[in-house]
Protein backbone atom coordinates (compact mmCIF):
# COMPACT_ATOMS: atom_id res chain seq x y z
CA UNK A 1 0.00 0.00 0.00
CA UNK A 2 1.40 3.52 -0.70
CA UNK A 3 2.08 6.28 1.48
CA UNK A 4 -0.80 8.52 0.82
CA UNK A 5 -3.33 5.37 1.28
CA UNK A 6 -1.30 4.95 4.96
CA UNK A 7 -1.89 8.25 5.72
CA UNK A 8 -5.77 7.94 5.20
CA UNK A 9 -6.80 6.04 7.47
CA UNK A 10 -6.02 7.26 10.80
CA UNK A 11 -7.73 8.18 14.50
CA UNK A 12 -9.33 11.60 14.88
CA UNK A 13 -7.82 12.15 18.37
CA UNK A 14 -10.99 11.13 20.25
CA UNK A 15 -10.63 7.44 19.26
CA UNK A 16 -13.21 7.35 16.40
CA UNK A 17 -12.05 5.78 13.29
CA UNK A 18 -12.23 7.81 10.69
CA UNK A 19 -13.25 5.84 7.29
CA UNK A 20 -10.47 6.33 3.98
CA UNK A 21 -11.23 8.12 1.74
CA UNK A 22 -8.77 7.54 -1.15
CA UNK A 23 -11.06 9.96 -3.99
CA UNK A 24 -8.34 11.14 -6.45
CA UNK A 25 -7.52 14.38 -7.55
CA UNK A 26 -5.25 15.87 -10.32
CA UNK A 27 -2.46 18.19 -9.14
CA UNK A 28 0.70 19.13 -11.32
CA UNK A 29 3.93 19.47 -8.98
CA UNK A 30 7.22 21.27 -10.27
CA UNK A 31 9.30 19.10 -11.38
CA UNK A 32 13.04 19.77 -9.52
CA UNK A 33 14.66 20.01 -12.94
CA UNK A 34 13.01 23.04 -13.02
CA UNK A 35 13.07 24.46 -9.60
CA UNK A 36 16.82 24.24 -10.50
CA UNK A 37 17.02 25.75 -13.44
CA UNK A 38 19.32 29.11 -13.66
CA UNK A 39 16.90 30.29 -16.62
CA UNK A 40 13.74 29.27 -15.25
CA UNK A 41 13.24 26.85 -18.70
CA UNK A 42 10.12 24.51 -18.66
CA UNK A 43 12.37 21.65 -18.99
CA UNK A 44 9.92 18.92 -18.37
CA UNK A 45 7.57 20.52 -20.75
CA UNK A 46 9.81 20.56 -23.41
CA UNK A 47 10.99 17.02 -23.29
CA UNK A 48 7.40 15.94 -22.84
CA UNK A 49 6.67 17.22 -26.18
CA UNK A 50 8.94 14.82 -28.02
CA UNK A 51 8.90 11.96 -25.56
CA UNK A 52 4.65 11.89 -25.81
CA UNK A 53 4.36 12.97 -29.70
CA UNK A 54 3.08 9.25 -30.53
CA UNK A 55 0.57 9.97 -27.53
CA UNK A 56 -0.64 13.78 -29.32
CA UNK A 57 0.11 12.96 -32.36
CA UNK A 58 2.67 15.09 -33.48
CA UNK A 59 5.13 14.42 -35.88
CA UNK A 60 8.77 14.27 -34.82
CA UNK A 61 9.72 17.06 -36.18
CA UNK A 62 6.77 19.29 -35.12
CA UNK A 63 7.52 17.66 -31.82
CA UNK A 64 11.44 19.00 -31.71
CA UNK A 65 10.41 22.43 -33.40
CA UNK A 66 7.88 22.75 -31.25
CA UNK A 67 10.44 21.76 -27.90
CA UNK A 68 13.14 24.22 -29.32
CA UNK A 69 10.37 27.06 -29.07
CA UNK A 70 9.53 26.53 -25.58
CA UNK A 71 13.34 26.76 -24.72
CA UNK A 72 13.49 30.03 -26.92
CA UNK A 73 10.35 31.62 -25.33
CA UNK A 74 12.62 32.20 -22.04
CA UNK A 75 16.01 31.75 -23.73
CA UNK A 76 17.56 32.72 -27.23
CA UNK A 77 20.77 30.71 -26.67
CA UNK A 78 19.58 27.25 -26.19
CA UNK A 79 22.89 25.94 -28.39
CA UNK A 80 25.23 28.12 -26.08
CA UNK A 81 24.15 27.26 -22.99
CA UNK A 82 23.82 23.58 -23.73
CA UNK A 83 27.76 24.14 -24.22
CA UNK A 84 28.15 25.83 -21.30
CA UNK A 85 25.64 25.82 -18.64
CA UNK A 86 26.94 24.20 -15.44
CA UNK A 87 23.13 22.55 -15.34
CA UNK A 88 22.02 22.17 -11.82
CA UNK A 89 19.05 20.88 -13.05
CA UNK A 90 20.67 17.28 -13.60
CA UNK A 91 22.08 17.28 -10.11
CA UNK A 92 18.39 17.86 -8.68
CA UNK A 93 16.87 15.27 -11.05
CA UNK A 94 14.38 12.62 -9.53
CA UNK A 95 15.58 9.91 -11.86
CA UNK A 96 18.90 10.05 -10.29
CA UNK A 97 17.77 7.51 -7.46
CA UNK A 98 17.10 4.79 -9.47
CA UNK A 99 20.81 5.01 -11.69
CA UNK A 100 21.39 8.45 -13.46
CA UNK A 101 19.66 12.00 -14.14
CA UNK A 102 18.55 12.98 -16.83
CA UNK A 103 20.94 13.99 -19.72
CA UNK A 104 19.02 17.71 -19.81
CA UNK A 105 22.54 19.72 -20.89
CA UNK A 106 22.79 17.83 -23.84
CA UNK A 107 19.12 17.65 -24.89
CA UNK A 108 19.14 21.26 -24.65
CA UNK A 109 22.39 21.58 -26.95
CA UNK A 110 20.96 19.03 -29.62
CA UNK A 111 17.58 21.30 -29.48
CA UNK A 112 19.46 24.60 -29.49
CA UNK A 113 22.21 23.09 -33.08
CA UNK A 114 18.45 21.29 -34.52
CA UNK A 115 17.13 24.99 -34.20
CA UNK A 116 20.23 26.52 -35.88
CA UNK A 117 20.24 23.70 -38.58
CA UNK A 118 16.41 23.85 -39.63
CA UNK A 119 16.88 27.59 -39.47
CA UNK A 120 13.63 28.10 -37.42
CA UNK A 121 12.81 31.92 -36.49
CA UNK A 122 12.46 33.10 -32.71
CA UNK A 123 9.25 32.85 -31.67
CA UNK A 124 7.40 36.67 -31.82
CA UNK A 125 4.09 37.69 -29.86
CA UNK A 126 1.24 38.36 -32.00
CA UNK A 127 1.66 42.18 -30.73
CA UNK A 128 0.91 45.57 -32.82
CA UNK A 129 3.83 47.96 -33.68
CA UNK A 130 4.89 49.53 -30.42
CA UNK A 131 6.01 53.11 -30.81
CA UNK A 132 8.15 53.56 -28.03
CA UNK A 133 12.42 53.04 -28.79
CA UNK A 134 14.24 51.25 -26.56
CA UNK A 135 18.09 51.13 -26.40
CA UNK A 136 20.28 48.51 -25.14
CA UNK A 137 23.65 49.36 -24.16
CA UNK A 138 25.61 46.47 -23.93
CA UNK A 139 25.53 42.96 -26.71
CA UNK A 140 26.32 40.71 -24.44
CA UNK A 141 23.81 37.91 -23.08
CA UNK A 142 21.51 39.66 -20.36
CA UNK A 143 21.43 42.77 -23.06
CA UNK A 144 21.00 40.70 -26.17
CA UNK A 145 18.10 38.46 -24.29
CA UNK A 146 16.40 41.97 -23.26
CA UNK A 147 16.50 43.30 -26.70
CA UNK A 148 14.75 39.65 -27.82
CA UNK A 149 12.04 39.88 -25.53
CA UNK A 150 11.18 43.88 -26.07
CA UNK A 151 11.53 43.14 -30.15
CA UNK A 152 9.30 40.17 -30.13
CA UNK A 153 6.61 42.29 -28.78
CA UNK A 154 6.24 44.40 -31.14
CA UNK A 155 9.03 47.12 -29.88
CA UNK A 156 11.61 49.01 -31.66
CA UNK A 157 15.05 48.01 -30.64
CA UNK A 158 18.56 49.25 -30.92
CA UNK A 159 21.59 47.72 -29.62
CA UNK A 160 24.76 49.66 -28.76
CA UNK A 161 27.83 47.58 -27.78
CA UNK A 162 31.88 48.90 -27.66
CA UNK A 163 33.55 46.00 -29.23
CA UNK A 164 33.49 44.63 -33.02
CA UNK A 165 31.29 41.88 -32.61
CA UNK A 166 28.20 41.23 -30.39
CA UNK A 167 28.23 38.54 -27.82
CA UNK A 168 30.29 40.02 -24.53
CA UNK A 169 31.63 37.79 -22.68
CA UNK A 170 29.97 34.43 -24.27
CA UNK A 171 32.59 35.56 -27.51
CA UNK A 172 35.20 36.92 -25.32
CA UNK A 173 35.47 35.45 -22.27
CA UNK A 174 34.33 31.93 -23.34
CA UNK A 175 36.94 30.32 -25.45
CA UNK A 176 36.20 28.19 -28.52
CA UNK A 177 37.02 24.91 -27.55
CA UNK A 178 33.96 25.03 -25.33
CA UNK A 179 31.62 27.26 -27.44
CA UNK A 180 32.95 27.51 -31.35
CA UNK A 181 32.03 31.42 -32.39
CA UNK A 182 29.64 29.70 -35.61
CA UNK A 183 27.29 28.87 -32.69
CA UNK A 184 27.07 31.78 -30.81
CA UNK A 185 26.99 33.86 -34.04
CA UNK A 186 24.00 31.54 -35.49
CA UNK A 187 21.95 32.11 -32.68
CA UNK A 188 22.69 35.68 -32.42
CA UNK A 189 21.69 35.88 -35.83
CA UNK A 190 18.37 34.90 -34.78
CA UNK A 191 18.08 37.61 -32.42
CA UNK A 192 19.29 40.48 -34.77
CA UNK A 193 16.27 39.06 -37.75
CA UNK A 194 13.55 40.17 -35.59
CA UNK A 195 13.89 43.61 -36.86
CA UNK A 196 17.27 45.06 -34.08
CA UNK A 197 19.19 47.56 -35.09
CA UNK A 198 22.71 46.90 -33.96
CA UNK A 199 25.50 49.51 -33.45
CA UNK A 200 29.05 48.15 -32.74
CA UNK A 201 32.05 50.14 -32.14
CA UNK A 202 30.39 52.32 -30.08
CA UNK A 203 31.45 53.39 -26.58
CA UNK A 204 28.81 54.97 -24.30
CA UNK A 205 30.44 57.97 -22.81
CA UNK A 206 32.95 58.41 -25.80
CA UNK A 207 30.95 58.14 -29.12
CA UNK A 208 27.57 58.83 -27.67
CA UNK A 209 26.39 59.95 -24.30
CA UNK A 210 24.44 58.87 -21.76
CA UNK A 211 22.31 61.34 -22.29
CA UNK A 212 22.11 61.31 -26.40
CA UNK A 213 20.94 57.73 -25.65
CA UNK A 214 18.11 59.36 -23.55
CA UNK A 215 16.98 61.32 -25.95
CA UNK A 216 16.93 59.04 -29.03
CA UNK A 217 14.96 55.99 -26.58
CA UNK A 218 12.01 55.94 -24.35
CA UNK A 219 13.90 53.58 -21.94
CA UNK A 220 17.44 52.13 -21.55
CA UNK A 221 18.65 48.65 -20.75
CA UNK A 222 22.07 48.43 -19.68
CA UNK A 223 23.62 44.86 -19.79
CA UNK A 224 27.29 46.30 -19.52
CA UNK A 225 28.97 43.21 -17.98
CA UNK A 226 31.83 42.80 -15.59
CA UNK A 227 34.66 43.09 -18.23
CA UNK A 228 37.31 44.79 -16.62
CA UNK A 229 39.57 42.42 -14.21
CA UNK A 230 41.53 43.30 -11.30
CA UNK A 231 45.20 42.64 -11.38
CA UNK A 232 47.57 41.32 -7.97
CA UNK A 233 47.89 44.16 -5.67
CA UNK A 234 51.18 42.69 -4.32
CA UNK A 235 55.07 43.64 -5.08
CA UNK A 236 56.15 43.06 -8.34
CA UNK A 237 52.03 42.57 -9.54
CA UNK A 238 52.49 46.04 -12.00
CA UNK A 239 54.84 44.79 -14.13
CA UNK A 240 55.11 43.10 -17.76
CA UNK A 241 54.41 39.56 -18.40
CA UNK A 242 50.89 39.94 -15.56
CA UNK A 243 47.37 39.46 -17.60
CA UNK A 244 43.93 39.79 -16.14
CA UNK A 245 42.26 36.76 -16.97
CA UNK A 246 39.21 38.83 -18.78
CA UNK A 247 42.39 40.53 -21.12
CA UNK A 248 43.93 37.48 -21.60
CA UNK A 249 40.88 34.92 -22.78
CA UNK A 250 39.67 38.82 -25.17
CA UNK A 251 43.27 38.35 -26.99
CA UNK A 252 42.66 34.47 -27.45
CA UNK A 253 39.20 34.84 -28.48
CA UNK A 254 40.04 37.39 -30.77
CA UNK A 255 42.83 35.32 -32.74
CA UNK A 256 45.43 37.26 -31.11
CA UNK A 257 48.94 35.85 -30.50
CA UNK A 258 49.62 35.76 -27.28
CA UNK A 259 53.57 34.39 -26.40
CA UNK A 260 53.01 33.55 -22.20
CA UNK A 261 56.78 31.43 -22.57
CA UNK A 262 57.13 28.08 -20.94
CA UNK A 263 55.40 28.44 -17.56
CA UNK A 264 52.23 30.50 -16.33
CA UNK A 265 50.99 30.96 -13.61
CA UNK A 266 47.40 31.57 -12.92
CA UNK A 267 45.61 32.97 -9.87
CA UNK A 268 42.22 32.07 -9.09
CA UNK A 269 39.60 29.38 -9.11
CA UNK A 270 36.61 30.51 -10.94
CA UNK A 271 35.95 30.09 -14.54
CA UNK A 272 37.90 32.47 -15.59
CA UNK A 273 41.31 31.38 -14.25
CA UNK A 274 40.22 27.79 -14.94
CA UNK A 275 39.38 28.90 -18.83
CA UNK A 276 42.59 30.57 -19.15
CA UNK A 277 45.18 28.14 -17.60
CA UNK A 278 43.30 25.50 -20.32
CA UNK A 279 43.98 27.87 -23.15
CA UNK A 280 47.46 28.45 -22.14
CA UNK A 281 48.23 24.94 -21.70
CA UNK A 282 47.01 24.68 -25.69
CA UNK A 283 49.81 27.12 -26.60
CA UNK A 284 52.23 24.60 -25.22
CA UNK A 285 53.03 26.17 -21.58
CA UNK A 286 53.13 24.31 -18.26
CA UNK A 287 50.44 25.80 -16.13
CA UNK A 288 49.69 26.02 -12.37
CA UNK A 289 46.64 27.12 -10.96
CA UNK A 290 47.25 28.46 -7.17
CA UNK A 291 43.87 28.86 -5.49
CA UNK A 292 43.67 30.65 -1.78
CA UNK A 293 40.83 28.05 -0.82
CA UNK A 294 39.87 24.24 -1.16
CA UNK A 295 39.40 22.23 -4.06
CA UNK A 296 35.42 22.48 -2.44
CA UNK A 297 35.15 25.97 -2.12
CA UNK A 298 36.30 26.66 -6.03
CA UNK A 299 33.90 28.42 -7.51
CA UNK A 300 34.67 26.99 -11.43
CA UNK A 301 32.43 24.31 -12.43
CA UNK A 302 33.41 20.80 -11.25
CA UNK A 303 33.74 19.19 -14.71
CA UNK A 304 36.12 22.14 -16.22
CA UNK A 305 38.11 21.71 -13.35
CA UNK A 306 38.53 17.85 -13.55
CA UNK A 307 39.72 18.38 -17.41
CA UNK A 308 41.86 20.85 -16.40
CA UNK A 309 43.52 18.44 -14.57
CA UNK A 310 43.78 15.35 -17.60
CA UNK A 311 44.90 18.14 -19.77
CA UNK A 312 48.11 18.09 -17.67
CA UNK A 313 47.70 21.48 -15.21
CA UNK A 314 48.50 21.41 -11.55
CA UNK A 315 46.24 22.71 -9.24
CA UNK A 316 48.00 24.01 -5.96
CA UNK A 317 45.32 24.82 -3.15
CA UNK A 318 45.94 27.05 0.22
CA UNK A 319 48.13 28.87 -1.65
CA UNK A 320 48.42 32.20 -2.45
CA UNK A 321 50.86 35.01 -4.32
CA UNK A 322 52.41 37.01 -2.00
CA UNK A 323 54.94 38.67 -4.61
CA UNK A 324 56.41 38.57 -8.38
CA UNK A 325 59.78 38.10 -8.63
CA UNK A 326 61.89 39.68 -11.62
CA UNK A 327 65.70 40.45 -12.33
CA UNK A 328 67.75 43.51 -12.83
CA UNK A 329 65.58 44.56 -16.43
CA UNK A 330 62.32 43.52 -14.70
CA UNK A 331 61.30 40.79 -16.71
CA UNK A 332 59.37 38.16 -14.23
CA UNK A 333 61.19 35.07 -12.96
CA UNK A 334 59.65 33.68 -10.35
CA UNK A 335 56.23 33.92 -7.69
CA UNK A 336 56.85 33.77 -4.22
CA UNK A 337 53.66 31.85 -2.75
CA UNK A 338 52.44 30.82 0.87
CA UNK A 339 50.93 28.53 2.07
CA UNK A 340 46.85 29.06 3.71
CA UNK A 341 44.62 27.66 5.78
CA UNK A 342 41.00 28.06 6.49
CA UNK A 343 39.22 30.02 9.24
CA UNK A 344 35.87 31.35 9.76
CA UNK A 345 34.01 31.66 6.93
CA UNK A 346 33.67 35.37 5.06
CA UNK A 347 30.58 37.05 3.16
CA UNK A 348 30.60 34.61 0.41
CA UNK A 349 29.64 32.03 2.98
CA UNK A 350 33.04 29.81 2.50
CA UNK A 351 35.79 30.07 4.69
CA UNK A 352 38.68 32.37 4.88
CA UNK A 353 42.16 31.67 3.68
CA UNK A 354 44.75 32.49 6.48
CA UNK A 355 48.19 33.16 5.90
CA UNK A 356 50.57 30.98 7.27
CA UNK A 357 53.62 32.33 8.71
CA UNK A 358 57.04 30.80 7.51
CA UNK A 359 55.34 28.66 4.20
CA UNK A 360 56.28 30.78 1.44
CA UNK A 361 57.93 29.05 -1.61
CA UNK A 362 58.94 30.14 -5.28
CA UNK A 363 57.43 28.83 -8.08
CA UNK A 364 59.44 29.79 -11.50
CA UNK A 365 57.35 31.84 -14.04
CA UNK A 366 57.27 33.62 -17.49
CA UNK A 367 53.90 34.79 -17.41
CA UNK A 368 51.31 35.14 -14.75
CA UNK A 369 47.26 35.33 -15.43
CA UNK A 370 45.28 37.33 -12.46
CA UNK A 371 41.75 35.81 -12.35
CA UNK A 372 40.54 36.62 -9.15
CA UNK A 373 37.88 38.88 -10.00
CA UNK A 374 36.29 41.62 -12.28
CA UNK A 375 34.01 44.43 -12.31
CA UNK A 376 32.26 46.77 -14.78
CA UNK A 377 33.19 49.87 -16.48
CA UNK A 378 31.35 52.79 -15.38
CA UNK A 379 32.88 55.21 -18.08
CA UNK A 380 29.93 57.29 -19.18
CA UNK A 381 27.79 55.92 -16.17
CA UNK A 382 28.75 57.37 -13.67
CA UNK A 383 25.91 59.80 -13.03
CA UNK A 384 23.80 56.27 -12.32
CA UNK A 385 23.54 55.22 -9.18
CA UNK A 386 26.16 52.50 -8.19
CA UNK A 387 28.61 51.49 -5.12
CA UNK A 388 32.12 51.54 -6.33
CA UNK A 389 32.20 50.01 -9.63
CA UNK A 390 29.01 47.95 -9.10
CA UNK A 391 25.52 49.25 -10.48
CA UNK A 392 22.33 49.12 -7.49
CA UNK A 393 18.92 48.55 -8.86
CA UNK A 394 15.65 48.06 -7.09
CA UNK A 395 13.86 44.92 -7.21
CA UNK A 396 12.76 45.29 -10.70
CA UNK A 397 15.99 45.99 -12.39
CA UNK A 398 15.58 49.86 -12.47
CA UNK A 399 17.77 52.21 -11.86
CA UNK A 400 15.76 55.01 -12.33
CA UNK A 401 13.35 56.38 -14.35
CA UNK A 402 13.50 55.05 -17.81
CA UNK A 403 16.63 52.89 -17.32
CA UNK A 404 16.69 49.39 -16.06
CA UNK A 405 20.10 46.95 -15.66
CA UNK A 406 20.58 43.44 -15.37
CA UNK A 407 23.42 40.83 -15.39
CA UNK A 408 27.03 40.83 -14.62
CA UNK A 409 27.02 44.75 -13.85
CA UNK A 410 25.01 43.98 -10.61
CA UNK A 411 25.78 40.80 -9.16
CA UNK A 412 28.32 38.17 -11.17
CA UNK A 413 27.73 35.22 -12.01
CA UNK A 414 26.31 32.39 -14.57
CA UNK A 415 25.12 33.43 -18.16
CA UNK A 416 21.69 31.98 -17.59
CA UNK A 417 20.98 34.01 -14.53
CA UNK A 418 21.88 37.27 -17.17
CA UNK A 419 19.44 35.61 -19.99
CA UNK A 420 16.56 35.73 -17.21
CA UNK A 421 17.53 38.89 -15.21
CA UNK A 422 17.35 40.45 -19.05
CA UNK A 423 13.79 38.92 -19.92
CA UNK A 424 12.23 39.55 -16.40
CA UNK A 425 13.26 43.66 -17.08
CA UNK A 426 11.68 43.49 -20.24
CA UNK A 427 8.50 41.69 -18.59
CA UNK A 428 8.62 44.57 -16.59
CA UNK A 429 9.56 47.47 -18.55
CA UNK A 430 6.28 45.87 -21.30
CA UNK A 431 4.06 45.76 -18.33
CA UNK A 432 4.85 49.35 -17.26
CA UNK A 433 4.65 51.01 -20.71
CA UNK A 434 1.53 48.99 -21.59
CA UNK A 435 -0.47 49.97 -18.66
CA UNK A 436 -0.20 46.01 -16.95
CA UNK A 437 -0.15 44.40 -13.71
CA UNK A 438 3.40 43.07 -12.78
CA UNK A 439 4.38 42.00 -10.02
CA UNK A 440 8.11 40.28 -8.85
CA UNK A 441 9.21 37.31 -10.44
CA UNK A 442 7.29 34.83 -8.76
CA UNK A 443 8.17 32.06 -7.19
CA UNK A 444 6.98 28.23 -8.79
CA UNK A 445 3.22 27.97 -8.54
CA UNK A 446 3.18 24.99 -7.94
CA UNK A 447 4.40 22.61 -4.81
CA UNK A 448 7.98 20.80 -5.59
CA UNK A 449 7.90 16.82 -5.91
CA UNK A 450 10.59 14.92 -4.78
CA UNK A 451 11.47 11.26 -5.88
CA UNK A 452 9.97 9.50 -2.78
CA UNK A 453 6.54 10.77 -4.62
CA UNK A 454 7.31 9.33 -8.05
CA UNK A 455 7.04 5.16 -8.66
CA UNK A 456 10.73 4.71 -9.79
CA UNK A 457 9.67 0.88 -10.35
CA UNK A 458 7.56 1.87 -13.38
CA UNK A 459 10.73 2.47 -15.55
CA UNK A 460 13.81 0.20 -15.93
CA UNK A 461 16.91 0.90 -15.30
CA UNK A 462 19.07 2.67 -17.61
CA UNK A 463 22.38 4.87 -18.12
CA UNK A 464 22.10 8.38 -19.26
CA UNK A 465 23.28 9.45 -22.81
CA UNK A 466 26.86 10.77 -23.12
CA UNK A 467 28.19 12.90 -25.02
CA UNK A 468 31.65 12.15 -27.15
CA UNK A 469 34.49 13.89 -26.12
CA UNK A 470 38.07 14.32 -27.26
CA UNK A 471 41.13 12.50 -24.40
CA UNK A 472 42.99 14.59 -22.43
CA UNK A 473 45.67 14.88 -24.66
CA UNK A 474 43.70 14.99 -28.28
CA UNK A 475 42.26 18.30 -26.69
CA UNK A 476 45.33 19.97 -25.62
CA UNK A 477 46.73 19.09 -29.17
CA UNK A 478 43.97 20.42 -30.92
CA UNK A 479 43.80 23.89 -29.55
CA UNK A 480 40.60 25.38 -30.11
CA UNK A 481 38.54 22.21 -31.61
CA UNK A 482 35.59 21.87 -29.51
CA UNK A 483 35.95 19.20 -26.74
CA UNK A 484 32.29 17.61 -26.40
CA UNK A 485 30.30 17.01 -29.55
CA UNK A 486 26.35 17.17 -29.95
CA UNK A 487 24.52 14.21 -29.45
CA UNK A 488 22.67 12.06 -32.30
CA UNK A 489 18.87 12.50 -32.81
CA UNK A 490 18.24 9.01 -32.05
CA UNK A 491 20.19 9.08 -28.72
CA UNK A 492 17.87 11.90 -27.89
CA UNK A 493 14.77 10.47 -28.83
CA UNK A 494 16.09 7.47 -26.21
CA UNK A 495 17.14 9.42 -23.52
CA UNK A 496 13.60 11.41 -23.20
CA UNK A 497 11.97 8.67 -22.57
CA UNK A 498 13.47 8.54 -19.48
CA UNK A 499 11.76 11.03 -18.09
CA UNK A 500 9.18 10.21 -15.57
CA UNK A 501 7.65 13.90 -16.37
CA UNK A 502 7.43 14.45 -12.28
CA UNK A 503 4.47 15.67 -11.07
CA UNK A 504 2.55 16.03 -14.76
CA UNK A 505 0.31 13.58 -16.37
CA UNK A 506 2.22 11.71 -19.56
CA UNK A 507 -0.57 9.81 -20.70
CA UNK A 508 0.67 6.23 -19.46
CA UNK A 509 -3.35 5.61 -18.92
CA UNK A 510 -2.42 3.37 -15.64
CA UNK A 511 -5.39 5.08 -13.45
CA UNK A 512 -7.58 4.56 -16.95
CA UNK A 513 -6.75 0.73 -17.13
CA UNK A 514 -7.61 -0.02 -13.62
CA UNK A 515 -10.59 2.25 -12.74
CA UNK A 516 -13.50 -0.14 -12.71
CA UNK A 517 -15.81 2.88 -12.01
CA UNK A 518 -15.54 4.78 -15.80
CA UNK A 519 -13.91 7.93 -13.67
CA UNK A 520 -11.66 8.82 -16.27
CA UNK A 521 -12.02 10.25 -19.91
CA UNK A 522 -9.83 10.46 -22.29
CA UNK A 523 -9.43 13.62 -23.82
CA UNK A 524 -10.38 14.12 -27.72
CA UNK A 525 -7.39 16.32 -27.96
CA UNK A 526 -4.53 15.70 -25.14
CA UNK A 527 -1.89 17.07 -24.84
CA UNK A 528 1.65 17.16 -21.94
CA UNK A 529 0.36 17.01 -19.12
CA UNK A 530 -3.54 16.72 -19.50
CA UNK A 531 -4.82 12.92 -21.04
CA UNK A 532 -8.09 12.25 -18.86
CA UNK A 533 -10.79 14.25 -16.84
CA UNK A 534 -12.01 12.89 -14.12
CA UNK A 535 -15.69 12.52 -12.84
CA UNK A 536 -15.86 11.15 -9.59
CA UNK A 537 -19.66 10.21 -9.01
CA UNK A 538 -19.26 6.61 -9.43
CA UNK A 539 -15.88 6.53 -7.48
CA UNK A 540 -15.41 3.92 -5.14
CA UNK A 541 -12.65 5.23 -3.55
CA UNK A 542 -10.16 2.07 -3.51
CA UNK A 543 -7.32 4.42 -4.56
CA UNK A 544 -5.71 1.83 -7.04
CA UNK A 545 -5.53 4.72 -9.31
CA UNK A 546 -3.31 6.91 -7.19
CA UNK A 547 -1.03 3.76 -6.11
CA UNK A 548 -0.28 3.37 -9.75
CA UNK A 549 0.26 6.68 -10.92
CA UNK A 550 3.84 6.89 -11.73
CA UNK A 551 4.99 10.87 -11.64
CA UNK A 552 2.73 11.43 -8.45
CA UNK A 553 -0.10 13.81 -10.46
CA UNK A 554 -3.17 12.06 -8.74
CA UNK A 555 -3.46 12.18 -5.14
CA UNK A 556 -5.45 11.55 -2.56
CA UNK A 557 -8.56 14.46 -2.34
CA UNK A 558 -8.69 15.67 1.05
CA UNK A 559 -12.33 16.33 2.42
CA UNK A 560 -13.68 20.01 2.65
CA UNK A 561 -14.23 19.21 6.45
CA UNK A 562 -10.75 17.83 6.89
CA UNK A 563 -9.30 20.94 5.14
CA UNK A 564 -10.68 23.33 6.91
CA UNK A 565 -10.29 21.53 9.73
CA UNK A 566 -6.42 21.65 9.46
CA UNK A 567 -6.57 25.09 8.43
CA UNK A 568 -8.04 26.08 11.83
CA UNK A 569 -5.42 24.11 13.47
Amino acid sequence: MSDNKKKAGSNNGTGERITPSFRPVQVEKAAPCQVNCANCGDIRGWIGIVAQRHKTGVSRDEALAQAWRVISDVNPFPATLGRICPHPCESHCNRSELDEPLAINAMERFLGDYGIAHDLPLPRFRSKEAKESVGVIGAGPSGLSFAYQMSRRGYPVTVYDAREKAGGMLRFGVPDYRLPQDILDAEIRKIIDLGIELKLDTKVGVDISLEELRSRHSSLYLGIGAQMGRGLPIPGGEGSSVWTGTDYLVHINSGDAVDTGKRVIVVGGGNTAVDAARCARRSGADVTILYRRSREEMPAIAHEIEDALEEGIELILLAAPVRLERNENGDLTAVLVQRMSLGEPDSSGRRSPVPLAGSEFSLPADTVIAAVSQVPVLDGLESLDHEGNWLVPDPLGALDNGIQVGGDAVNPGIAGQAIIQGRHAAEALHARLRGLKRELPAEPGFPEIRADKVRLASKVGSTAIHAPRLAAGERVASGMVEVTKSITESQFLAEVERCFSCGSCFGCEQCYMYCTSGCFTRLEEPHPGMYFTLNLDQCRECGKCIEVCPCGFLEIKQPADSVSSAENS
